[in-house]
């Protein structure tokens, strides 16, 4: 039986297969924005095609397909989601622009107020209204719910979001408008807060709600189409989805949580990156994933990966909780330009997948990252893809040529300086992700995966001071791979808020046992093998306003001071974030959050016999740019074998990815395969 791991980007779909031996075959085929189910599968029949089936064989084979997609984060970004209308409580209508009140950048005075997904016109107000404590204050009034009815039929709006005061508590009055809206208007979609993000905060549960609403019903046509095309193709197993905290899920759930997909693909990448840290013994890693049209950054430490509940994207609010990954738009596709004053940009602006850079020939006129590439010797243009896309190295030069007109200097000066631009970018990138949040990145291993990452890996190193980096042989599917190493995960939260008085034992062993029954209710309808629990609550001092995460895992439940260790652990945690801790303030416990997680085993990587030689030969030498033109070494990525080593300059080639070795890094290859560079 096989396993199959899915992975949409911008510009390509990979693919990878694993049987029960551990064997792993991969592929990739160009992605399709309009449609992505059809790029997935072509993808698929190019895999079946490497496995020497056909796809129907290979689909009726499979037990597991796990996918990644992008169409939630598409639709965000360009602003092609459903037509949302918001049902609220009277006088709340303008929450959703109020927002926190804040700016991204409070200095800026001439900075526009983020657009809402819902203008003001499909906002209602309905008369309801709950006490602080969830009682009801003021009946649901239904001449009002009438009105506000009324007005979404005659909007066109195919998708409502509801969100009413207080209901994370009592949702008894979203409950009844549900009902009414299945009634009345039943081809519409409906997302509610208390089954979205049933918690306190007006303002994240109704953003969070507007999106699940903007996004579902798109998330559900796709992920329901492709399921459908998948059986019809011969698919016997299951098709789950990868969601933004790196848990897998079933079709259903995926759909109706839309907005817990918006990180799907770069999921996949950080579980493959956890599973590395795994499998080499490196618990501290950055996992630096370079594709197409953009890098996804994140950071494991100590094995393992940060969740947060801050999301944003594309100005939205996203409180579900997700994997920590900051996205930079720096990819092989990024476009490089000049401006008035002859100053050199690479992005954010990106050729994509359509028509993509020159060099691919589908009539890109732009110089990309990967036109420079091609222009500095990096990519051998008649071997890309295995030589089943050669790249156009005449377009190339034609399109760095212009860039380098433009700025007065010569082809290579011009290729060079995209390459270098593009470099600093992803290394403020890693930044973000490191020395800003107070982590030395110089203490961690980079792992370099996505197309893209092998190019540009040891100049973004060196950059930072990182002396070591990690390129796995599935370096430009890691994604797709990883979504193989992921479990299903179910999560569930609850505020319980109470300033007055300190919460009790007994209600912290009641919170946690309701929503441990909830949350493995859930998961055992998907999944009836070995399961485990992950607690953590947020919780803050007394006079703050934002909460922290606290893992609760580990806990003596039935200890006396229960209360009291919980406490330590927030005290502990807020000081390693924020270097001091006042055990002497009230600590408030916010929302306890429960997570089920059902335990796949992965097919791991063999590790191979050490090789007989400990020298490698290279298959050939070309021309490239390493400070000035020189005749360096290729190797095949493939032929290198466990002991093998050697020095730079080199150029370390696959199918589908290209490492570059600079004059005086070495090289070793592990046990697993691995590329295991150590910098000079």
């Amino acid at each position: 039986m096989y396993t199959i791991g899915v992975d949409v980007g911008g510009t390509y779909t990979d693919l990878v297969a694993t049987d029960a031996s551990g064997r792993t075959i991969f592929a990739k085929s160009p992605s399709t924005p309009a449609d992505q189910s059809i790029g997935v599968m072509t993808g698929l029949e190019e895999l079946a095609r490497r496995l020497n089936t056909t796809r129907a064989e290979m689909l009726a084979a499979t037990d597991r397909l796990v996918h990644g997609t992008t169409v939630a984060t598409n639709a965000l970004l360009e602003r092609k989601g459903a037509k949302v209308a918001l049902l609220t409580t009277e006088g709340h209508r303008d929450v959703i622009e109020m927002r926190e009140g804040l700016k991204p950048d409070r200095y800026d005075l001439r900075s526009p107020p983020p657009e809402p997904l819902v203008p003001r016109e499909l906002r209602f107000g309905v008369r309801e209204r709950l006490k602080a404590n969830g009682e009801v204050l003021i009946a649901l009034d239904q001449p009002s719910l009438d009105e506000a009815i009324a007005g979404i039929r005659k909007s066109g709006a195919t998708s409502v979001a509801i969100c009413f005061l207080h209901s994370y508590l009592n949702p008894v009055h979203e409950l009844a408008v549900v009902e009414r809206l299945a009634r009345e208007l039943p081809d519409v979609s409906v997302s509610r807060s208390s089954d979205v993000l049933p918690q306190i905060k007006e303002y994240e549960r109704v953003s969070t709600t507007i999106v699940n609403a903007y996004v579902e019903p798109i998330v559900r046509r796709y992920l329901t189409n492709l399921e459908r095309r998948l059986k019809e193709a011969g698919l016997k197993g299951s098709l789950f989805v990868i969601l933004s905290h790196g848990g897998m899920a079933p079709v259903e759930e995926a759909s109706r949580l839309a907005a817990g997909t918006v990180l799907s693909g770069p999921a996949g990448g950080m579980s493959g990156g956890r599973r590395c840290a795994e499998l080499l013994g490196i618990p501290d890693l950055v996992p630096f994933d370079m594709g197409g049209t953009s890098t996804d950054i994140s950071l494991i430490s100590d094995g393992q990966a940060s969740l947060s509940a801050d999301g944003l994207l594309a100005g939205q609010r996203i409180a579900l909780r997700s994997l920590d990954i900051a996205s930079i738009a720096a990819g092989g596709g990024s476009i490089a330009s000049v401006d008035g004053s002859r100053t050199l940009r690479v992005g954010p602006e990106s050729a994509g997948s359509i028509p993509g850079p020159a060099c691919y020939g589908n009539g890109g006129q732009a110089a990309a990252v990967t036109d420079a590439n091609v222009v500095l010797g990096y990519l051998d243009a008649a071997a890309f893809m295995g030589g089943q896309r050669p790249l156009d190295r005449a377009a190339s030069e034609a399109a760095v040529d212009r860039v380098a007109a433009a700025m007065e200097l010569s082809r290579v000066e011009a290729a060079a300086g995209i390459y270098r631009m593009i470099n600093l970018n992803m290394a403020d990138g890693i930044r973000l992700m490191t020395l800003r949040r107070g982590v030395d990145p110089r203490k961690f291993a980079l792992l370099s995966f996505g197309g893209a990452a092998g190019l540009h890996a040891a100049e973004v190193a060196r950059e930072l001071e990182i002396k070591r980096i990690i390129v796995p042989t599935v370096a430009s599917v890691l994604s797709a791979w990883g979504m193989l190493t992921s479990d299903l995960r179910y999560e569930m939260s609850r505020t319980h808020y109470g300033k007055a008085a300190r919460i009790s034992a007994g209600e912290v062993r009641e919170l946690f046992a309701e929503l441990e029954q909830s949350a493995t209710g859930r998961l055992r309808s998907w999944f009836n093998g070995l399961l485990s629990i992950e607690r953590s609550a947020e919780m803050r001092y007394g006079e703050q306003i934002f909460e922290i995460d606290v893992s609760l895992d580990g806990l003596d439940w039935n200890a006396p001071d229960l209360v009291d260790r919980i406490e330590q652990r927030f005290h502990r945690k807020h000081e390693e974030l924020y270097t001091y801790a006042s055990p002497g303030q009230e600590v408030v416990f916010v929302n306890a959050r429960v997570a089920a997680v059902g335990a796949v085993a992965p097919n791991d990587q063999n590790t191979r016999p050490a090789a007989s030689a400990s020298a490698c030969v290279p298959r050939g030498k070309r021309q490239a740019f390493f400070g000035g033109w020189r005749e360096v070494p290729v190797y095949a990525l493939d032929a290198l074998q466990p002991g093998h080593s050697l020095t730079g300059p080199a150029i370390i080639e696959a199918e589908t990815t290209t490492v570059l070795v600079d004059t005086g890094d070495r090289v070793s290859v592990n046990a697993l395969g691995w590329l295991d560079i150590t910098l000079r």
